[in-house]
């Protein structure tokens, strides 16, 4: 008895530092939300709007497409192709996961990862960058999107499948990670799986967090 004491208290310490976490990364997003007023721009019906003074202002600062390209390196402009290539592998990453938890989630039981939540295109609305900056920069924002959003699905499908911490130390930890068993802990593994393969209700109370008020 004494023994498991105190790999109880570790884990209650564990779940603390993890619950600090994810309030510091919600008053990120809250330090962020304050940029709106200082930079002249809201969010609406989630599309961006700046003021008006605000898009003139950016409009004088854009810098035109061939003084990007007289200064850009030559070793920039000829992986240029290496890195557009890129997107065949992203898109059809992005297709499968959508197709992969369209058929499995809703028979292991598990919430959809909104997809939309991830892809966050909107910086082609910043009218200070040319077109070539807002093709790169979508571009960036969809690929870091359909990854965050396919970690998102590979880690419910793991709180599903093996919901089991690692011995090893892991350089970041996914959103369901704190959800897992020690490593080791088999009694808890066997008295408890079916209840956290299933234990999805911060996602359901995140939502209603989320939806919009009447």
């Amino acid at each position: 008895m004494s023994r498991c004491q105190p790999i109880h208290g570790m884990n209650e310490h564990i779940d603390d530092l993890l619950k600090r976490m994810e309030h510091l990364e919600k008053e990120v997003l809250r330090a962020l939300k304050g940029k709106e007023a200082e930079f002249f721009y809201e969010v609406r019906k989630g599309k961006v709007r700046f003021t008006d003074e605000a898009r003139a202002g950016h409009r004088r600062l854009v810098k035109r497409f061939r003084n990007y390209l007289r200064d850009s390196r030559f070793m920039i402009l000829l992986t240029t192709p290496v890195i557009w290539a890129c997107i065949l592998p992203i898109a059809f990453l992005d297709l499968v996961m959508s197709i992969y938890q369209a058929v499995c989630f809703p028979i292991y039981g598990i919430p959809k990862v909104c997809r939309r939540d991830y892809l966050l295109l909107d910086r082609h609305r910043l009218a200070y960058l040319n077109i070539a900056e807002k093709f790169n920069c979508e571009y960036c924002a969809y690929a870091n999107g359909v990854l965050a959003c396919a970690t998102e699905i590979a880690a419910r499908t793991e709180q599903y499948w093996c919901p089991i911490k690692h011995a090893l130390r892991t350089r970041s930890m996914h959103s369901r990670y704190r959800m897992f068993f020690d490593y080791g802990d088999a009694d808890q593994y066997r008295a408890q799986l079916e209840t956290t393969r299933r234990s999805f209700e911060d996602i359901e109370e995140g939502k209603k967090e989320e939806a919009p008020k009447a």
